[in-house]
């Protein structure tokens, strides 16, 4: 009986459910996944391109052969999308870009703020206070002695500095210039040996990512990363106000620019040329030859040798490495440097205390209003009959600046029940014990502090 080589069963197996003829049968052209280095690792190259402002120089150093070109692509052309033409000072025209689109840097709403002084409340804030409030959880607090029962934490921002309308930070990292070095010289040195053997599928397409991911860098690198805020009336009270939620509020203490900048600036992609629609149609051209370098790697990868497919995949894992470093960089913390950066590093100061009626004292001891009654009408609504006993006699010691301090007095009152002198006689113990905290650190909250 006649028995078949080995080798011809293998080669019928993968064409055993194809029964009938078929087009390009015959051809030698193939495709595998090597190819489709462009469909992964869109993340992490992201990342880096989405670094490439706050690092300095990091836009020079964009030349290496990097994955997940047509996710970039995807990516870029939804910042083609978001461009909008704008005019600065100068009366030159600008193009400004939302960087939700690509790098995600303003997209958080933050919390509620109360200006204690002109009286005006945002229901929401922008991104950077959320940042700014997520920069004070993170700070070591200082305890309050008194009752517990849900821990709330109050932060002292003194606001030194009042940044300009516009500026432009950025952060130097002696590392990332010199990591980049290192997918550079693998990139190009795979490249070069793709064309030493005459592989020069391996060699184009290398090739061609190394350039694709430059042009994309430098353009993006040619948009001006910008922090703006909106500039105050002439004549402006103080910004002092109360930047809170939950678990903890925020007291903004400088003047009203210092305060509009956590309250109300923005992180934006400016691009500055003579053609507004210039800038945009380089990155829409970024998009497409992204697009492209995909399909490319998809078609061209599969017809090299074993040899230049081996370089691709080299080329390809070591940028992948350096994206992926890049990637791990905490982007929140890097916007909140940005930030801190333009406020000029304030002095901040926390404090917990054990009960909420214990952190609405001291708050209002450390703003040290003379009129503190709206204040403490936005901290408690509440409006029955023992808070009012409560707030009455807090507001008239605050604006007598008086010692908050508490006897039977304050709530022995025969029209109230058992019950609601017991819960008056504990909350005035909670007020008393929290001036008693603010005595011990006046000097560091409010150094010209009126309370006795």
């Amino acid at each position: 009986m006649y028995i078949p080589p080995l080798s011809n069963v293998i080669q019928a197996m993968p064409r055993a459910m194809v029964t009938g003829y078929t087009p390009l049968e015959n051809t030698r052209f193939i495709l595998n996944s090597t190819g489709v280095a462009g469909l992964f690792g869109g993340e992490e190259a992201v990342a880096s391109i989405a670094l490439v402002h706050v690092f300095e120089g990091r836009k020079w150093f964009g030349w290496y052969n990097s994955p997940g070109s047509y996710i970039m692509g995807i990516r870029f052309s939804r910042l083609a999308r978001s461009a909008v033409p704008s005019l600065s000072r100068d009366k030159r025209e600008h193009v400004q870009t939302d960087l939700t689109s690509l790098f995600e840097y303003h997209g958080q709403k933050g919390p509620k703020f109360r200006a204690v002084h002109s009286g005006t409340t945002f229901q929401e804030t922008s991104h950077l206070a959320a940042l700014f409030m997520k920069e004070c959880t993170e700070l070591h607090a200082i305890p309050i002695e008194g009752r517990e029962t849900q821990p709330v934490s109050v932060t002292i921002t003194n606001l030194h500095h009042v940044p300009h309308h516009e500026e432009c930070p950025t952060l130097h990292r002696r590392r990332a210039p010199f990591y980049a070095s290192v997918p550079i010289l693998v990139s190009m040195g795979t490249c070069v040996a793709c064309g030493w053997y005459h592989d020069w599928f391996s060699f184009i397409v290398i090739l061609l990512g190394i350039i694709v991911s430059g042009i994309s860098c430098l353009v993006i690198g040619s948009g001006t990363f910008r922090f703006t805020h909106p500039e105050p009336a002439p004549g402006s009270p103080p910004g002092d106000g109360i930047l809170g939620c939950e678990d903890g509020v925020v007291l903004l203490k400088g003047q009203e620019g210092a305060v509009n900048a956590v309250t109300r600036g923005r992180f934006s992609l400016l691009f500055k040329c003579t053609d507004a629609r210039r800038s945009v149609k380089l990155i829409r051209m970024c998009s497409i030859i992204l697009v492209i370098q995909a399909i490319a790697q998809l078609i061209l990868v599969p017809q090299s040798s074993l040899f230049g497919q081996f370089m691709f995949v080299v080329s390809v894992a070591v940028s992948w490495l350096y994206n992926l470093w890049l990637w791990s960089i905490d982007k929140e913390k890097v916007q909140r440097d940005l930030l801190m950066k333009v406020l000029d590093k304030p002095h901040l100061t926390k404090y917990i205390l054990g009960t909420r009626t214990s952190m609405m004292t001291f708050v209002l001891l450390a703003l040290d209003l003379d009129n503190p009654e709206e204040v403490i009408n936005f901290l408690l609504p509440a409006n029955t009959r023992a808070w009012q006993i409560w707030k009455a006699a807090i507001i008239k010691r605050l604006r007598n600046h008086e010692k908050l301090k508490f006897d039977t007095s304050d709530w022995d009152d025969s029209s109230l029940s058992n019950q609601e002198r017991q819960m008056l006689e504990t909350l005035f113990r909670d007020a008393q014990h929290a001036y008693e905290g603010f005595q011990l650190h006046r000097e560091q909250i409010l150094p010209c502090s009126k309370m006795p």
